[in-house]
């Protein structure tokens, strides 16, 4: 058997950064004259990079801007958030228990997000959690970004894995589809940062936190069934 494999999700799965990410929306906008978008607002909107949260915030206050004004907001936002990248983004609870399992039980841990790659090394590297992942990928790695899931292919070929023993864990409409047009199973957390709940999406496993995690993967990935394959 291949490599066991886990692709996470970073904003909204395995970090709570949504108050960086609003705040330096609301920093951005401000200095735009701009009005803040409500917290509840936003944080449902995060999840495709630093352009889409821009666009998608102003879509949902009744804006429009043109393309070389978002240009200049993404750069405005990226200089900020890079500066303020972890002053209130914590780890959701259980993370760091949960991957100790996952990693005891063989599997290789990775990051596939739309976020920048720099600025995801950044967080991570913030919260003390950089070195559990082998590879940690972003939208300028490959110049690709979910639901592409040419994207999620080669963040598991850059891990050492192969689609047919990884498993995708994300919160997000972007994160079901990307693994289904993979064929990579996906577990779905039910805290992130969604319009809609997660098990509407038809995921393979809904789990309520992180705790739940390792028991999820290992179903999916039938890692008792196939070490006692193994030994046979």
């Amino acid at each position: 058997m291949g490599a066991l494999t886990v692709v996470f999700d970073l904003d909204g799965t395995l970090v709570d950064s949504a108050p960086d990410l609003i705040g330096t929306l609301n920093t951005v906008f401000a200095s735009e004259g701009l009005p803040p978008v409500p917290y509840d607002i936003a944080r449902n909107l995060v999840g495709g990079g630093a352009r889409s949260l821009i666009e998608r915030s102003l879509r949902a206050e009744g804006r429009k801007l043109a393309t070389a004004e978002v240009d200049r907001l993404v750069k405005e936002f990226i200089a900020h958030y890079a500066s303020h990248i972890a002053d209130r983004s914590r780890a959701f609870p259980s993370l760091e228990s949960a991957l100790d399992e996952l990693g005891a039980g063989g599997c290789r841990l990775a990051v596939c997000t739309n976020k920048l790659e720099w600025l995801s090394v950044r967080l991570l590297d913030a919260l003390g959690l950089t070195k559990r992942f082998v590879a940690i990928c972003g939208a300028d790695t490959f110049g690709l970004k979910k639901p592409n899931p040419d994207f999620l292919r080669q963040t598991i070929a850059r891990a050492g894995g192969e689609p047919a023993h990884t498993v995708m864990v994300g919160d997000s409409p972007i994160d079901v589809a990307t693994a289904r047009a993979a064929a990579v199973p996906v577990i779905a957390v039910d805290y992130g940062y969604t319009e809609s709940p997660v098990s509407e999406l038809r995921p393979d496993r809904v789990i309520a936190g992180l705790s739940e995690l390792p028991s999820a993967v290992f179903d999916l990935l039938d890692v008792g069934s196939s070490l006692a394959a193994e030994q046979r």
